[in-house]
């Protein structure tokens, strides 16, 4: 089964932005707390934000003011909305349960910022 589908990404432009889609089963959507996740080269994978079943999201702080993380509970889908990017933002992204399982792990996609 395939549990988790990354969409959105691409190359743009430092100052630009994105939107990354993930699909989730219904059964994970419906009883965990929902992370984006990313991996930059060379870089332990990190969590950027969470959104929690009840709705609400934290962030990290290197992109807090920045992102956006959001859902829509008739679509199993979780949203994250990236302005003002960063050639640090640079990475593959991932989502996951908050907190991850192994076992979740997809492909990802991935988001290139530079000029």
């Amino acid at each position: 089964q395939v549990h988790f589908v990354e969409s959105g990404g691409d190359l743009v432009q430092p100052g630009g932005s994105l939107r990354l889609s993930c699909l989730v089963s219904g059964y994970i959507f419906s009883i965990y707390a929902i992370g984006w996740y990313r991996q930059a080269p060379g870089k332990q994978r990190e969590i950027v934000a969470s959104i929690t079943i009840g709705g609400g999201t934290t962030y990290a702080d290197s992109v807090k003011g920045r992102f956006t993380i959001s859902k829509d509970n008739a679509k199993n889908t979780v949203y994250l909305q990236m302005n003002s990017l960063k050639p640090e933002d640079t990475a593959v992204y991932f989502c996951n349960t908050d907190p991850d399982q192994e076992r979740y792990w997809g492909q990802g996609t991935q988001v290139t910022v530079s000029s």
